[in-house]
């Protein structure tokens, strides 16, 4: 038994350095992989829309260590909502004149989309195996015109790179210089070498944009302008009869025109209001108008291709034993709910459309008004105005007052209507927050 016990001993020690030598590199590789390991930089990314999606690839590809922190049960909620009408992910004009749907800020965007321009999102969809195409209107489209296919071949690629996706972690600012979040297991504090904020606006609190973030961002030292709603409806005071058979009927083919410029799209309207595309792309300007002198009126253009001398023509003809309404349709091939909104327009000026003459007809019917008295909820707004003022950051959007912490997407102070435009900023601010993340890195030491 002793002897046993003495071969088992020699059996093992010749087995070690047998181990200790065979696999010497192997050893040392292990040990170089776990320094390496120990030593990776890491980033906090919170929020898993498009900008925060976008800022953790650029840092993964380079990488850095990323944890993804979504306070929703899933990732990309408004991306995939806005994907079920047909995903418009940018669009195809001209840079200038795209540049120029942002408004005041588009000097202050020119660089960052530049940077990751409609073209550069269009390759990156296409690596991703979403073709798109460019629409009859110039919008750009992924050919299964889904966000859910885009989305679901993103998120295999971020998990590929190795970034960690953590749900239902609700930021909850910072403690002691750590970002703290509500998790289902508690509390729980991080501390990334590197934080990307890309927390959404306020429009859509029920998937996950809700402004909660703002105090804790003012108690850092950012500027942040209140949200307003940003391509939402207005507020009209229609009647019960027009209310009861036209909510939720489109006017298609229509221009709407207001403070000199005119827009051709469409319209909803709403049991509350007016709403729709063509709306929204006047809607920073009436919503001004609106808050500052508690209404606006809204001009509809009924019939754009026609000019009024033709329209006057066209009504001179003998209507002879046809209702009114028969004939406006067969004259000027007028929707029921474009009748409607002629009688509507005609009664509030205290006439009736029967009482008016052609020429006052055809006039109405291209500069019909509509008295808006309100702005929509934020809640229902497709997008939301206000945010992080630019001035709180740098140009590589890292939020001056709390170095290490960069900024991304709809919480920023910008707006843009609906034609692609705001999702070519979201992602493109997501892009140059994760490189401006990454440089902030490189300069502190090897990545």
């Amino acid at each position: 038994m002793r002897d046993h016990v003495h071969y088992c001993l020699q059996r093992r020690e010749k087995y070690q350095t047998k181990i200790r030598v065979s696999n010497g590199r192997e050893l040392q590789g292990l040990q170089t992989a776990m320094s390496e390991t120990a030593t990776k930089r890491t980033a906090a990314v919170i929020g898993a829309g498009p900008a925060g999606l976008m800022a953790a690839d650029v840092l993964a590809r380079a990488g850095v260590a990323v944890t993804v922190y979504e306070q929703m049960p899933s990732v990309g909620r408004k991306f995939l909502l806005a994907g079920r009408g047909g995903l418009n992910l940018t669009h195809s004009e001209p840079f200038d004149g795209f540049m120029t749907r942002y408004g005041g800020r588009s000097e202050r965007l020119r660089n960052v989309i530049a940077h990751f321009s409609p073209q550069a999102l269009r390759d990156w969809a296409d690596a991703l195996g979403a073709d798109t195409f460019v629409g009859s209107s110039g919008r750009v489209f992924p050919k299964a015109m889904k966000a859910s296919p885009l989305l679901r071949a993103w998120l295999r690629q971020l998990a590929a790179a190795g970034v960690t996706l953590k749900l239902r972690h609700r930021w909850q600012g910072w403690r002691d210089e750590q970002p703290v979040f509500d998790t289902p297991d508690g509390e729980l504090l991080v501390q990334p070498d590197v934080t990307v904020l890309a927390l959404g606006g306020a429009s859509w609190p029920q998937l996950g944009s809700n402004g909660a973030w703002t105090n804790w961002l003012a108690e850092a030292g950012a500027d942040i302008a209140p949200f307003t709603p940003a391509n939402s409806g207005f507020l009209v005071d229609w009647s019960e009869t027009f209310r009861t058979h036209f909510a939720g009927q489109p006017l298609k083919s229509i221009a709407v025109e207001f403070d000199g410029r005119s827009v051709r799209g469409e319209a909803m309207i709403a049991a509350s209001g007016i709403e729709g595309g063509a709306i929204y792309a006047l809607s920073s300007r009436l919503r001004d108008a609106v808050m500052k002198q508690g209404e606006a009126t809204l001009h509809v253009v009924l019939r754009p291709e026609l000019d009024i001398k033709d329209i006057e023509r066209r009504l001179t003809k003998p209507r002879g034993k046809q209702s009114l309404s028969t004939y406006l349709r067969k004259a000027l091939n007028l929707s029921p709910v474009a009748i409607g909104l002629l009688q509507e327009a005609a009664v509030a000026s205290g006439t009736t459309l029967a009482r008016l003459a052609p020429h006052e007809l055809a006039a109405l019917v291209n500069h019909l008004p509509i008295c808006l008295r309100g702005v929509a909820p934020i809640a229902r707004a497709i997008s939301s105005a206000g945010g992080v003022s630019f001035a709180s950051l740098d140009d590589t959007l890292m939020l001056t007052p709390r170095p290490g912490v960069f900024l991304a997407g709809e919480m920023l102070d910008w707006e843009a209507p609906t034609g692609g435009y705001l999702l070519q900023a979201c992602f493109a601010t997501g892009v140059a927050a994760g490189e401006g993340a990454l440089a902030w890195l490189r300069q502190r030491g090897p990545v």
